[in-house]
């Protein structure tokens, strides 16, 4: 599995929306696609007139396969992007090995994957 960012600009008109979506995306990965696609988590985009987008970070076997876990759970997709690796320059919680003393930025070297 490679890992994969997914734009979805102003997906949803509300955040209640957006929340019966995530419901669905979770629903679908678990019962009718097991194993094909991993939601890893997702960055809340600050769009105009109350509208909710997203940012999506997931592992999957292929654009293909977050296309299709989208068509199923009624999700936007505007774009899908190849991770190639991850850069960090502070302190993150959700990644507390990936900070080196001094806030000196480490990369994490992109693994090919067969």
């Amino acid at each position: 599995m490679k890992e994969y960012g997914i734009l979805r600009r102003r997906g949803w008109r509300s955040y209640t929306d957006l929340a019966a979506a995530l419901e669905r995306a979770d629903r679908v990965a678990r019962d009718q696609i097991p194993g094909d696609v991993r939601w890893i988590r997702s960055y809340l985009l600050d769009e105009d007139r109350g509208e909710a987008g997203t940012f999506c970070i997931y592992r999957a076997f292929s654009p293909e396969a977050i296309r299709r876990h989208a068509a199923r759970a009624g999700l936007p997709v505007e774009e899908i992007i190849a991770v190639a690796g991850t850069l960090i320059s502070s302190h993150d919680p959700q990644n507390p090995g990936g900070w080196l003393p001094g806030g000196v930025a480490q990369a994490t070297q992109p693994t090919k994957e067969e």
